[in-house]
């Protein structure tokens, strides 16, 4: 990848997650999170009134930042990166995390990324920024 081939506007490839009960249990169990809501179903539901268990925020900002990280690669470098959790995301959806270029300094190869993570019904449930330095 290279500076001038990147322009304002150019969206990231999208990537798509879907959480498991498995995979929220072991990245729970990484970050030692013991809120029930992210593995619980019947506290979840019956105690803490969702609709499922939920997928956690700051899952989605992993994925949020490898969502940068992929579209990188090795071509540059990740310097900042930030994200907020809008709304619940949950158990059995189909969550999309992309982004697009908002600004490009050539004189320092770096760029700023607007960044999303949207549900099914197309509603960014987690947006983020990002700046990157390109190496070439």
């Amino acid at each position: 990848m290279k500076i001038t081939d990147l322009f304002v506007g150019q969206q990231l490839p999208i990537r798509h997650f879907k959480a498991t009960n498995v995979s929220l249990f072991c990245y729970n169990a990484a970050i030692w999170n013991p809120h029930r809501i992210h593995y619980d179903e019947k506290y979840t539901k019956e105690v803490e009134q969702h609709p499922e268990i939920v997928i956690d925020g700051p899952l989605q900002g992993d994925w949020l930042s490898q969502t940068v990280t992929n579209w990188i690669r090795n071509d540059g470098s990740l310097l900042e990166f930030s994200y907020t959790n809008r709304r619940a995301s949950y158990l059995g959806e189909t969550l999309s995390a992309g982004g697009e270029i908002t600004s490009i300094d050539p004189n320092t190869n770096i760029v700023v990324l607007h960044l999303y993570i949207k549900n099914e019904k197309d509603e960014i449930t987690t947006p983020g920024n990002a700046k990157v330095k390109i190496l070439s």
